[in-house]
C-alpha cells in the first residue's frame, strides 16, 4: 500500500471523507503542496500530525475542498435562470425549495437570492446552502467579499444588495436572512427531498466518474418532477436520461415527470 493509499484510509476512518472518490492526480498534487509547505516529506507523517492538530486538520479540509467562487459566475447562465427557468418554476410553486449544494464561501446562494428578488419579495425567498468545509461556511456567514468577487454582478444589484466597507463589500442583511448554511457531505450524507431547484456548479469536475454518477442519482431523487438541476459550465451531463433528466437549456436539467 502506498503512503497516499494509507492516508486515504486513515482520513476516511477519522472524518468519514473518502478521498478515493476524488480524482487522485489532482487531489494528490493539491495535498502534496500543502504538506511540503508545512515541512512534511510524506503523507504518513502529515496524517500523524493532522490527527492531533485541529488547526492542521482544518487547513487540510480547506485545501481539499475547492473554494474558488464569485457572484453571478458565467453571467449568461444566470440570465437563463432568471428569464426562463424561474418563471416556469414559480408558476408551479410560488414558494420554491432551493438548495445551493457545495456552496463554498456563499457567493452562489446569495446570487440566487438576488435573482429571486426580481420575481418575488425577499420574505418569500428561502435557500438552503451546504458545504463540506466549515471554514468556507464561516466565511459565507460573514458575507464580506473582495471587489473581484463582484465582477459579474449587475450594477443595480451591486448598489441594492451590497454595502461597501473599505475595499470590501458586505452583503445586506435582507439578502443574508434568506440563506441558511449547514455542513453537508455530498458523498455521504442524506439528501433532503422535494426541491424545485438544486444548484451545484464547478465541483463535480473534481470527482471520479463513480462519485459523479452517485451524486447525480441523488440529485435526481432530491428533485420534484419538473424540478431543475443547474450545473457548472464544464459539467455537462452527457447522458441525462439515465438520471431521469432532460435538457431544459445548456447546463440546466429538468427532472422528468
Amino acid at each position: 500500500m502506498t503512503d497516499y493509499e494509507m492516508f486515504v484510509e486513515r482520513v476516511k476512518t477519522k472524518t468519514g471523507i473518502d478521498l478515493a472518490l476524488y480524482k487522485e492526480a489532482q487531489m494528490k498534487r493539491r495535498l502534496t503542496s500543502l504538506y511540503e509547505k508545512k515541512g512534511f516529506s510524506n503523507f504518513v507523517d502529515f496524517f500523524k500530525e493532522m490527527d492531533v492538530n485541529r488547526e492542521l486538520m482544518d487547513e487540510f479540509l480547506d485545501r481539499m475542498t475547492i473554494n474558488v467562487s464569485e457572484f453571478y459566475r458565467n453571467g449568461k447562465r444566470w440570465e437563463v435562470l432568471e428569464k426562463k427557468i424561474l418563471p416556469r418554476l414559480l408558476k408551479a410553486s410560488p414558494r420554491l425549495k432551493v438548495w445551493s449544494a457545495a456552496c463554498s464561501t456563499g457567493e452562489e446562494p446569495y446570487s440566487l437570492a438576488m435573482v429571486l428578488s426580481n420575481h418575488q419579495p425577499l420574505s418569500q425567498v428561502s435557500i438552503s446552502a451546504t458545504d463540506l468545509d466549515e471554514n468556507a461556511i464561516a466565511k459565507a456567514k460573514a458575507a464580506i467579499y473582495p471587489e473581484r468577487s463582484l465582477a459579474e454582478v449587475p450594477a443595480q444589484m451591486k448598489q441594492k444588495y451590497f454595502e461597501q466597507e473599505g475595499s470590501f463589500y458586505k452583503v445586506t442583511p435582507d439578502i443574508k436572512r434568506t440563506v441558511t448554511f449547514k455542513k453537508h457531505n455530498l458523498l455521504n450524507d442524506r439528501y433532503e427531498q422535494n426541491h424545485d431547484l438544486i444548484v451545484c456548479r464547478n465541483v463535480m469536475i473534481y470527482f471520479t466518474e463513480e462519485a459523479k454518477d452517485q451524486i447525480y442519482h441523488n440529485f435526481s431523487k432530491a428533485l420534484k418532477p419538473g424540478g431543475v438541476l443547474f450545473v457548472g459550465s464544464t459539467e455537462q451531463i452527457f447522458n441525462p436520461a439515465q438520471y431521469d433528466f432532460e435538457v431544459e437549456d445548456t447546463f440546466f436539467y429538468r427532472k422528468k415527470g
